[in-house]
């Protein structure tokens, strides 16, 4: 099964509510590159398809996090059920479609010269933040719950530009938020490594 294959089981099988088709529709439309846009330019998974495998890698570690009996023994941590999980990781990240253009610069090689080499801008047509870009483009598609939006919302954590104060008081307020920054950071660090110097 490929990533996309995968990813679209996953949300047909658990995203049920109402506009989820119309989303899951756009993101598999030539509107959108979010099956072969990368999931940086030069940090991790910058490379095609990049930003659906960080996806599904952060599904994974979400879903992973949840299953743990630690969560529930040590921080009594409430369930929350498949369809959240898998909105607030499967789709963490839609802010990222289309803000990846291929390009090509300059670059000095080990014996002093200089050669073209392909590598990502971004260039961002709705520069609206990150989180709340994610929260901001899937509500026009669908409802989000509360802890969902604050979850997508804050899931860069500390990383943010953000008053720190409104992080911790997310992360506080809503538990989803602090794992799927969790995950995102696993995946981000621990999954996907060192950036790739590859188109």
């Amino acid at each position: 099964m490929t990533d996309k294959e995968r990813f679209i089981d996953l949300y047909k099988t658990h995203i049920h509510r109402d506009g989820a088709d119309k989303l899951l529709e756009y993101l598999d439309s030539p509107a959108s590159d979010f099956f072969t846009a990368p999931a940086s330019t030069k940090f991790h998974n910058n490379v095609p398809g990049g930003l659906l495998s960080h996806s599904l890698n952060v599904y994974d570690c979400l879903v992973s996090y949840y299953k743990s009996e630690r969560r529930t023994q040590l921080f009594g941590l409430s369930d929350v059920s498949d369809e959240t999980l898998a909105v607030v990781a499967l789709l963490h990240d839609v802010c990222k479609v289309n803000v990846y253009k291929e390009s090509k610069r300059n670059v000095k090689d080990e014996s002093g010269v200089w050669r073209q080499v392909p590598y990502y801008e971004f260039k961002d047509e709705l520069p609206y933040g990150h989180g709340e870009k994610s929260v901001y483009v899937i509500s026009g598609f669908m409802r989000l719950s509360r802890e969902e939006a604050f979850a997508i919302r804050y899931h860069m954590g500390f990383s943010n530009e953000d008053d720190p104060r409104n992080v911790g008081a997310a992360f506080e307020m809503f538990p989803l938020a602090l794992a799927l920054s969790i995950a995102d950071t696993e995946a981000t660090y621990y999954l996907e490594g060192k950036p790739k110097n590859v188109l």
